[in-house]
C-alpha cells in the first residue's frame, strides 16, 4: 500500500449540509459501504500535510460555470444544454495495450473499489479557479484491476461524441470526439481521481456526467468529460488541444505561474464567486506530492 497520503481541506471548512443530501443512499450504489468509506477518509487525512485551508466553492457555482466546448463555449449556458442529457447506460471501452480488452458497464468497472471524498483546488487555463468536493475513485485502482501491460506507457481518454446531445459538437471548434491522456506514473498517482460526484450528490451532466478525470496540479482541460474509452499506448496519446493549439495547449499542462498563456498571464487566478486575486501556486499547491514526476524536465518546455 502506498504511503502517500493525500491532502485535505479541514472538514471545518466544508459548506452547508443541504449540499450533502442523500450522500449514503448514493454511496450505497457506487458498492461503497459507509463504514468502508469512513475508515478510507481517516485514513486520507491522518498524516494529510497542514496548509491554509479553502472553503470549497458552492455548489450552484461549481454547477452553473462550466468549460464543457461539446455543450457550448458559454460556460453559463452549458448546465441548461445538458440538462436532458442521457448517462444510462454507459459503458467504457478499453482498448490497446490491456491484457483484456473489453467494454465494460460503468458499475461493473467500478466495482469494489471504494469510493472516496476529496476536495481539491481547480484551476482553468483561463486563469480562474474553484474549490471542488469531489466524490470519485482512484484512477490507479481503476488501471491496477484493468491490468496493462509492461508495454503501456501512457493512458488516453475519450469524452462521448453524440451532437444530438452535445450541441456544441456540431460545429468544427476542435476536433471531435475530445481526447486526453497522461503519462502512466502520472495517472497512477494517488492524486489522480475518475469522478462519479460532487457534494456527495452524482456528478452533474454539465460538469462531465457520469464519468470524469480529475487531476488536481494540472489545468482543467486534462480532465476529459463523460468518458467512453480509456486506452493504454506505447506513445504518447495525440491530445485534443495540443492537435487545437499547440503553442498554447501543451500536453503535460501542469500549473505553472511562470508560464504565461500567449494571450494572458497565468501568475494569478480568479476564485469564482469571490472578490479579487490570489498568486497561482506551482503545481496548484500541490508541488509537494507531484514535483519529482518531472525530475530534471525543463517545465517551460514541457508545458
Amino acid at each position: 500500500m502506498s504511503r502517500f497520503t493525500v491532502p485535505r481541506i479541514a472538514p471545518s471548512e466544508i459548506t452547508d449540509e443541504e449540499h450533502f443530501w442523500d450522500r449514503r443512499t448514493w454511496l450505497a450504489t457506487m458498492g461503497a459501504a459507509a463504514g468502508a468509506l469512513a475508515m478510507q477518509s481517516k485514513r486520507l487525512s491522518a498524516h494529510a500535510p497542514t496548509r491554509q485551508p479553502e472553503a470549497p466553492t458552492p455548489y450552484d457555482t461549481i454547477t452553473g460555470y462550466n468549460n464543457y466546448y461539446e455543450f457550448s463555449t458559454d460556460k453559463e449556458a452549458v448546465r441548461e444544454l445538458a440538462v436532458n442529457f442521457r448517462t444510462t447506460p454507459w459503458t467504457v471501452s478499453v482498448e490497446g495495450e490491456v491484457k483484456r480488452p473489453k467494454r465494460w458497464d460503468l458499475a461493473d468497472l467500478l466495482k469494489g473499489i471504494p469510493v472516496e471524498e476529496r476536495t481539491y483546488r481547480h484551476r482553468c487555463v483561463e486563469a480562474w479557479s474553484m474549490v471542488v468536493p469531489w466524490n470519485g475513485v482512484s484512477l490507479a485502482a481503476v488501471i491496477r484491476k484493468l491490468e496493462p501491460t509492461s508495454k503501456a506507457k501512457y493512458v488516453e481518454f475519450t469524452t462521448l461524441h453524440d451532437p444530438a446531445q452535445m450541441p456544441g459538437q456540431r460545429r468544427a471548434i476542435l476536433q471531435w470526439p475530445y481526447v486526453e491522456g497522461l503519462r502512466m506514473d502520472e495517472a497512477m498517482h494517488p492524486l489522480a481521481l475518475l469522478v462519479t460526484g460532487i457534494y456527495g450528490r452524482p456528478v452533474p451532466a454539465q460538469n462531465g456526467a457520469p464519468l470524469r478525470l480529475v487531476v488536481p496540479w494540472k489545468y482543467g482541460f486534462k480532465g476529459g468529460k463523460s468518458i467512453v474509452k480509456i486506452r493504454f499506448t506505447e506513445r504518447q496519446p495525440m491530445t485534443t488541444w495540443a492537435l487545437a493549439a499547440p503553442d498554447e495547449y501543451g500536453f503535460y499542462a501542469n500549473v505553472n505561474p511562470a508560464v504565461d498563456h500567449p494571450r494572458w498571464s497565468q501568475a494569478s487566478e480568479r476564485i469564482i464567486g469571490r472578490f479579487g486575486r490570489k498568486a497561482t501556486l506551482p503545481f496548484n499547491g500541490y508541488a509537494e506530492q507531484v514535483a519529482s514526476l518531472y525530475s530534471g524536465m525543463d517545465l517551460r518546455v514541457n508545458f
